[in-house]
């Protein structure tokens, strides 16, 4: 058996790729958070094996966007929709301050210290997220926030696909420039 994969410049030859679902998808609930975890699969797999100095290369100038900061950016972006809105914690983004309302992106520095707390945080709201939603029976849910008026927790979970969808066409691209890997 040869261990010579059949698409080298990709992540994983398709027949292995781990964001696949094992079965067909059934029902709306098992729908979405399948989506949702194959989209934050994909972000990892766009990062991986990458030193600091590559997860905080930004694009191309003045743009400030790095595989870094998209990290970052979603660790506060799971944090606002599932603590602030769904369960009305009070619980400030991580990386915005009222001074730097992009800190997310512009504090992504090449410092191993930096891309280990980005992964910690966003592994951390990732757990809290899926932990909020295992514990809810009804995807019709109302968020305990008020401040954003009325939205169901199947609303969060699709704007939830919709923002990793988006970024993760950012990370290939910013993936490909680093070392000429391609998305899939």
């Amino acid at each position: 058996m040869s261990t010579e994969r059949q698409a080298p410049d990709m992540w994983v030859d398709p027949q292995d790729d781990p964001r696949e679902p094992d079965a067909p998808l059934v029902g709306e609930r098992e729908t979405l958070l399948d989506y949702l975890r194959a989209y934050r699969l994909s972000l990892k797999m766009k990062c991986d094996g990458l030193d600091a100095e590559q997860m905080a290369r930004r694009s191309v100038p003045p743009s400030t966007l790095s595989l870094l900061g998209l990290v970052r950016h979603m660790a506060d972006v799971e944090r606002t929709w599932f603590r602030q809105v769904m369960a009305d914690e009070d619980a400030p983004r991580h990386y915005r301050t009222a001074e730097d309302r992009d800190a997310d992106f512009n504090g992504a520095v090449a410092d191993d210290e930096v891309v280990a707390d980005a992964w910690r945080r966003w592994e951390d709201e990732v757990a809290n997220a899926d932990e909020l939603v295992a514990a809810t029976d009804d995807l019709g849910m109302l968020a305990a926030s008020t401040a954003r008026g009325e939205i169901a927790l199947r609303e969060v979970l699709v704007h939830m696909i919709e923002e990793y969808a988006r970024h993760v066409g950012h990370a290939d691209l910013l993936r490909e420039c680093i070392d000429g890997r391609t998305g899939q």
